[in-house]
C-alpha cells in the first residue's frame, strides 16, 4: 500500500478583514485546507469569493488595510541542511518571508504576464535574477539555468528569446516567461492565479499540459486558483469550492465532478458549456453573491438557492462528512433534512461527462 504523501501547506482558521471607506469587508470566514506533496489542489469560486486573497496571505502579499483575525497557515519544508523545518507564515517577519520563502520555496504565477514582467528588462535576466537573489548563482550558472528553464517550458530558440523585451513575445509566450521565472529557485509550492484567462483555448491547453509535465518532473505542489471547472477536470487532485469567503465544498476531483452535494457547486457544474444539452441558454446561477460588508446570517448561499429551507435563514451549517475526503456545508446532508435529488438536467450532463471519460481513458 502506497504511503500518502505528507501535507507541505495547511491553512487553519484563516479569518480576514479589510478595513474600507465603507466599513469593514468580512472577506475572509474560517477557511480550512490542505496540500501535500506532488498534488494537486483547484481553488474554484465566483469572482469575489476570496480565492486569490487566501492566496495572497500565504505569500504574505496582503494589502495594507488587511486584518488577520486568526489562523495558521503552516508551511513544511526540507532546509539547506535536510533537515524538516514547519513554520507558520503568519507568524513570520516580513523580510524573512521575502528573503526565504516567496520565490524561494513558494512561487506565484498571476493572471496577467505583463503586469508581472518588467518592460524594460530583457526576460533572461528576469529569469536570472531569482537565481542570484536566493541560489547565489554566478552569472554564467544563472545564465545557463535560464536557457534550461526556457526551454522546459516550451519557448522554441531560447537564446534568441533570451535578449528580447516583453513586448517582443506574445500573450502565451509571455506567461511562458513568468512560469519559467517562478520555477527558477526551485520552489517546493506553485500558486497559479488564473494563468490561462486571457489566452485564447488551444494556447490554454498548451500552457496546462506544460505546467502538468513540469510538476512531474520537478515533483511540484500546485494550487490552481480558476473559476474554469474545465480547467480543474484536467488538472486537479483536489478540489476546493469557496463562496463568500467560505469553503463550501472539498473533495477529490471525482467526488466534485461526479458526486457533488452543495446547491452552489450543482450551479458551477450545471454553468459549464456543453454542447449536448437541450437548453437554448446557457445556465446561470441566479442572484449574486452577498455583500461582505454586511456579514449574512445564516448560509450566505440562502438567497440564492431554490432548495433553502427556515433553518438557512437562522443558522450557518457546519461541514458535513461525504467519504473520507468529502465533505460539504449545506443543511442538506442534515439526517433530518428533506432528500433533494441533483436537478435531472445535471444529472444528465454528468453521466455524459463520466462516460465520455471512460470512453477516453
Amino acid at each position: 500500500m502506497s504511503e500518502t504523501p505528507r501535507t507541505i501547506l495547511d491553512l487553519r482558521n484563516l479569518d480576514i478583514s479589510f478595513k474600507t471607506n465603507a466599513g469593514t469587508v468580512h472577506a475572509i470566514r474560517g477557511v480550512s485546507l490542505d496540500l501535500r506533496r506532488g498534488e494537486t489542489v483547484a481553488i474554484v469560486g465566483e469572482s469575489g469569493s476570496g480565492k486569490s486573497v487566501t492566496m495572497k496571505a500565504v505569500m504574505g502579499l496582503l494589502d495594507g488595510n488587511a486584518v488577520i483575525n486568526s489562523g495558521e497557515i503552516f508551511f513544511t519544508y526540507t532546509d539547506e541542511k535536510g533537515q524538516e523545518v514547519t513554520v507558520d507564515l503568519l507568524k513570520m517577519p516580513k523580510k524573512q518571508l521575502r528573503q526565504q520563502i516567496n520565490g524561494q520555496r513558494i512561487a506565484m504565477v498571476f493572471q496577467d504576464p505583463m503586469t508581472s514582467l518588467d518592460p524594460t528588462m530583457p526576460i533572461g535576466r528576469q529569469i536570472m535574477e531569482g537565481m542570484f537573489l536566493h541560489k547565489n548563482m554566478s552569472r554564467e550558472a544563472a545564465h545557463s539555468r535560464a536557457l534550461e528553464l526556457l526551454n522546459l517550458v516550451g519557448i522554441p530558440d531560447a537564446e534568441k528569446r533570451f535578449k528580447q523585451y516583453p513586448h517582443q513575445l506574445s500573450g502565451g509566450m509571455r506567461q511562458r516567461v513568468v512560469i519559467a521565472i517562478a520555477l527558477s529557485a526551485d520552489p517546493d509550492i506553485l500558486i497559479c492565479d488564473e494563468p490561462t484567462t486571457a489566452l485564447d483555448v488551444t494556447i490554454q491547453a498548451r500552457i496546462l499540459e506544460m505546467i502538468l509535465d513540469i510538476q512531474k518532473k520537478m515533483k511540484l505542489s500546485v494550487i490552481y486558483i480558476t473559476h474554469d471547472l474545465g480547467v480543474v477536470a484536467k488538472v486537479a487532485d483536489y478540489v476546493d469550492v469557496m463562496y463568500a469567503g467560505k469553503i463550501v465544498e472539498v473533495g477529490n476531483v471525482n467526488e466534485i465532478f461526479y458526486d457533488p452535494r452543495h446547491p452552489y457547486t450543482w450551479g458551477l457544474l450545471s454553468a459549464m458549456p456543453d454542447l449536448e444539452t437541450a437548453d437554448d441558454r446557457l445556465y446561470s446561477i441566479p442572484g449574486s453573491p452577498p455583500n461582505l460588508l454586511h456579514e449574512p446570517r445564516g448560509d450566505a448561499f440562502a438567497a440564492r438557492n431554490q432548495f433553502a429551507m427556515a433553518i438557512d435563514e437562522k443558522a450557518e451549517p457546519p461541514l458535513f462528512q461525504v467519504s473520507r475526503t468529502h465533505f460539504a456545508a449545506t443543511w442538506l446532508l442534515h439526517p433530518d433534512a428533506p432528500k433533494i435529488e441533483l436537478p435531472p438536467e445535471l444529472k444528465d450532463r454528468l453521466a455524459r461527462a463520466r462516460k465520455e471519460v471512460e470512453q477516453y481513458l
